[in-house]
């Protein structure tokens, strides 16, 4: 959500900056739907006054027994609690259609963004790890997959499309890498949740997601929706909340089932664990002062990496540009992770610097020490890491000639010991 006083003071920078996210030129428009709810209210506010006073009047008229004008003020009082009605009704329309308007456009892109519309636009940050050597031709997880475990037949039948059925020793690292990553947040300092994972409505328009992408979610009969992130239940944990200076920084994960009707990804990874309706991830949410969120989106990317750099995973951070971020992001750094099979780098972890845009939306604020009036605070998130793109990254980079799979050392303990995936059989 955006503050209407600064699309008034500051149109033309307003138009500008969205223009980097390829949103065209709204300012104009939502400064008049502002102007008329501002005059309605306006007016709302001048016929209750006189309202008041005519009420007044009309007893020292009757005091003064001047029927005559007491009788007028009646009539002006009813035809102003007339007006009145008609006025109101005509602000909170306005309130609502600004607010609807608002709603749809996404945060602004900080200062420090590059220019672009598209991933042709990201600009890379730096690389870590040796991208490894094999003596024969490596093979994506999708085909290495199935010998180890990875069940994409049966998930089908059970489930359809974007589903998988893990068995035996890869479900074991499936599992394994969802608690290695968590013990590994908690240790860096964030404090585990176990959150829900059905959400209301105003959750998800909390943190962006409604009512621009609601074909990407998963709604239940009753109204409710599953979460497409654990960002969506621990950033809406502090709304409607006035916290203090003391409290800050908040810093949150979980690890939970994700789910996504991928609605806009047709045609797209329709093979293996790429791209899944369900999935698990770690999430990482900070709730900060504003002075100090790029900190905090720094420490939230060491967090990040850590994880890759544990895993012996080689990666690189790339800073995406204005056109290519979420709605909700003012600033975003997205890991890619190498995938020999697909002789590629590809997207394992997106961290995101919200800046005042969720808080808005949500309501949340911190009084500053010392302060009478409070500040919207500053939400952070990002991916530590998506479970079964970790998977992959582990089946192609540890692949062996013969179908087996090494463990990483990281991971060994979380094991039972188990060192090597071999094929089944």
């Amino acid at each position: 959500m955006h503050d209407i006083k600064f699309i008034r003071e500051n149109p033309e920078a307003f138009d500008a900056a969205l223009a980097r996210k390829g949103v065209a030129p709204v300012a104009a428009d939502i400064i008049a739907l502002d102007a008329r709810r501002r005059e309605a209210l306006n007016g709302a506010q001048t016929a209750q006054a006189r309202r008041n006073e005519a009420s007044k009047l009309i007893g020292q008229a009757m005091a003064q027994k001047d029927t005559a004008r007491a009788d007028a003020l009646k009539a002006e009082v009813a035809e102003l609690k007339t007006r009145l009605g008609d006025l109101e009704e005509q602000a909170r329309a306005g309130e609502a259609a600004l607010a609807e308007r608002l709603a749809l456009l996404p945060n602004l892109p900080a200062e420090d963004v590059p220019d672009g519309l598209d991933e042709a636009g990201n600009v890379e940050i730096s690389r870590w790890g040796d991208i490894p050597q094999f003596d024969f031709a490596p093979k994506e997880h999708a085909d290495i997959g199935p010998a180890l475990g990875m069940d994409f037949e049966t998930a089908a039948k059970i489930s359809g499309a974007r589903f998988t059925f893990l068995r035996g020793g890869i479900a074991r690292m499936n599992r394994a890498l969802g608690q290695f990553m968590l013990d590994a947040q908690v240790e860096a300092g964030y404090n585990e949740c176990a959150t829900p994972y059905l959400v209301r409505d105003e959750a998800v328009f909390g943190v962006g997601q409604l009512p621009k992408f609601a074909e990407d979610l998963f709604q239940t009969t009753d109204g409710r929706w599953l979460i497409s992130t654990s960002e969506v239940s621990l950033t809406n944990s502090v709304r409607e909340q006035i916290l203090t200076s003391a409290e800050l920084p908040i810093r949150l994960t979980a690890l939970t089932p994700c789910f996504r009707s991928e609605a806009g990804s047709a045609g797209r990874d329709t093979r293996g664990l790429i791209r899944q309706h369900q999935f698990e991830k770690v999430e990482l949410v900070t709730i900060a002062a504003p002075e100090h969120s790029d900190m905090e989106h720094a420490r939230m990317c060491a967090a990040s990496e850590a994880i890759l750099q544990a895993l012996g995973l080689p990666y690189r951070k790339m800073l995406l540009c204005a056109g290519d971020m979420g709605q909700a992001s003012a600033k975003t750094f997205d890991l890619e992770v190498w995938l020999p099979g697909q002789n590629a780098y590809r997207e394992i972890a997106s961290i995101s610097n919200c800046g005042d845009y969720q808080a808005r939306r949500m309501n949340t604020r911190f009084r500053p020490e010392g302060e009478k009036n409070t500040e919207f605070v500053h939400t952070l998130n990002g991916s530590a890491l998506a479970i079964g793109r970790t998977l992959v990254a582990i089946v192609e980079n540890y692949q062996q000639a013969d179908g087996s799979v090494r463990v990483p050392e990281a991971l060994v303990p979380y094991m039972g010991g188990l060192d090597v995936l071999r094929p089944e059989g």
